[in-house]
């Protein structure tokens, strides 16, 4: 090589432009109310999702991955900002009329904003929920040059729904008739709006946030042959809800088969995921991108629902607004081509404020400050130097408050937890009892004295959502 400096320069400035040192693209797909055994890797048996089966062998399964709380908001607010319950800002789903939630506070950072600031063209398409349009929270105030989707969670019940947001703009779905007609599936919109995304800007490194409200109730798809392979396949417990037309509100649709419906609804995310991994390697991408696929909470119940039919929550215990593990332990796949080895499985426990260091270190990009959040690339890169949370802490701020903590094989759990610190602990000892259906907090007082203090130290009160009653 010697004999040609000017070849060599050439190889070197090749390698550095495109090599290993070009900013990998970033896609995280974050289902809505997907529980841990609705997907084929976790052992659904009644659903068919041959893309994300796929997906699990050629990158990273993990068996002990958490969301970042058992609702939506505070969930979508531990990821963005990198901090658990006991920090983040959003703690709760607080409505706020006539459109949207509480939004996250001006001077809070997400990652996408590090992600943006590091050069990457940022696009969210789906559900945000963390604030509406023109406030603090604004998606395009946190760190996104694109949003289309809902705004609100409230909107997102409705699957034909009176109208969008594409960035700061609404759109209204004439087509729906204000909930009159189902002519306009807002999933597809959202869908198309995610590939344009991807095709407009190959050249860029990207992140990809498509938070799709897939399969959150309501319980309604289109009439294709997605459905219609599940159509009369199970034996059905219609559900009465508030049907399209001129009485309906803004709960869900009566659904007369509800089982089938939410077959169609899980293979409909299997499909979307496999349009956005074809866009991305038709457009030469695939290659350098990290691609995650993971549900904001657990199974749910809402809409004509039926997660024991299809053991949506696995082996756990509970479903979504449970701090139980089938409320917080999510599917997790990340696919790296190149970096992850394929079919791999790990058992590191992890949470969504995880992610947020994870991606930035990978990104190059400068970390969030006061992060809860510990890097798990060492994980994903198969290297041994991989740092371990003490504990995972989480609150919950309905049904009377609750208090979680994952600390090595144990979990702690206390219930009506609002305003009492002396409500009583449950400990369940997880690699024997994973249904955490016996509670050992009177064999192992030590633990309920380890758990006391963490519950107490973990967090810092809030004023937006006061949890301790002082």
């Amino acid at each position: 090589m010697r004999k040609y400096p000017l070849l060599f320069g050439l190889v070197l400035l090749s390698v550095c432009l495109f090599g290993q040192s070009k900013k990998p693209n970033i896609v995280l797909i974050l289902a809505d109310d997907l529980g841990y055994g609705d997907l084929g890797p976790y052992g659904q048996k009644k659903i068919e999702t041959p893309t994300i089966d796929s997906l699990a062998k050629k990158g990273m399964l993990f068996t002990d991955f958490y969301a970042g709380a058992p609702v939506c908001a505070p969930s979508r607010s531990a990821l963005m900002t990198g901090q658990h319950t006991g920090h983040t800002y959003i703690r709760g789903n607080k409505e706020i009329q006539p459109e949207g939630q509480e939004p996250l506070a001006q001077n809070i950072e997400t990652f996408a904003m590090a992600l943006k600031d590091a050069g990457y063209k940022t696009g969210a398409f789906g559900k945000w929920g963390l604030g509406i349009v023109g406030t603090s929270g604004d998606p395009l105030k946190k760190g996104f040059d694109e949003f289309y989707g809902y705004n609100c969670q409230r909107q997102s019940h409705r699957y034909y729904p009176t109208h969008l947001w594409d960035n700061d703009q609404k759109v209204e779905l004439k087509g729906n008739e204000n909930l009159m007609k189902t002519e306009v599936y807002a999933p597809e919109l959202i869908q198309q709006k995610a590939l344009t995304f991807i095709h407009n800007y190959r050249d860029a490194p990207i992140f990809l946030f498509v938070p799709t409200v897939l399969p959150h109730a309501e319980l309604i798809v289109p009439d294709d042959e997605i459905f219609r392979k599940y159509d009369g396949k199970f034996e059905e417990k219609p559900f009465k809800g508030s049907p399209y037309g001129p009485n309906a509100s803004s709960g869900y649709t009566s659904q007369e088969k509800p089982r089938a419906t939410f077959a169609a609804m899980v293979e409909r995310l299997d499909q979307q995921v496999l349009q956005i991994l074809g866009a991305l390697e038709e457009e030469g991408m695939l290659e350098n991108t990290i691609f995650i696929l993971t549900s904001d909470n657990g199974s749910h119940r809402e809409g004509g629902a039926d997660p024991d039919f299809f053991n949506s929550s696995g082996p756990f215990r509970g479903n979504k607004r449970d701090l139980y593990e089938g409320g917080v332990r999510v599917p997790f796949i990340v696919q790296w081509p190149g970096k992850i080895k394929e079919n791999s499985v790990s058992a590191h426990v992890a949470a969504f404020w995880d992610i947020a260091p994870t991606l930035l270190e990978a990104a190059g990009a400068k970390q969030l400050k006061n992060t809860d959040g510990i890097s798990f690339l060492p994980t994903l890169l198969g290297k041994k130097n991989q740092k371990q949370h003490e504990y995972l802490y989480w609150e919950f701020h309905e049904q009377g408050g609750k208090q979680g903590i994952r600390m090595g094989d144990y979990k702690a759990i206390r219930l009506n937890a609002k305003g009492n610190p002396n409500a009583e602990i449950a400990i369940y000892h997880l690699p024997t009892d994973i249904a955490e259906k016996n509670n050992i907090a009177k064999k192992h007082p030590e633990l309920v004295e380890k758990a006391k203090k963490i519950m107490k130290e973990a967090r810092t009160e809030s004023e937006v959502f006061p949890f301790s009653g002082q």
